[in-house]
């Protein structure tokens, strides 16, 4: 049988994991933070960084970058919403972005 679909996080679990890493937003189904790197190359940098948590994890954020900033978007599709995954890989995100 296929694996069964992460659980969905309920609003208070949502609103915890927001309470303790601020710089994340609730956007509908997802979390969004935005960053400013000091440059262009230092953000393509923490792409690259981003994208190595990602395969690890098996979960892949929508990432956009526009010269030295960074919107970074996590979801999980297959649930429908917002899982232990998105808040698991935003805090390691963060430790790649606040490192």
């Amino acid at each position: 049988p296929p694996p069964m679909p992460a659980k969905l996080l309920d609003d208070a679990a949502v609103d915890a994991f927001l309470e303790g890493a601020p710089a994340w937003s609730r956007d509908g189904d997802a979390i969004r933070r935005t960053f400013q790197a000091p440059s262009a190359r230092a953000a393509l940098a923490l792409i690259q960084r981003i994208g190595d948590l990602a395969e690890g994890a098996n979960h892949h954020p929508e990432l956009s970058w526009v010269y030295d900033t960074l919107t970074i978007a996590l979801t999980t599709h297959d649930a429908g919403g917002l899982t232990k995954k998105d808040t698991h890989l935003a805090a390691c995100i963060d430790d790649v972005l606040e490192g």
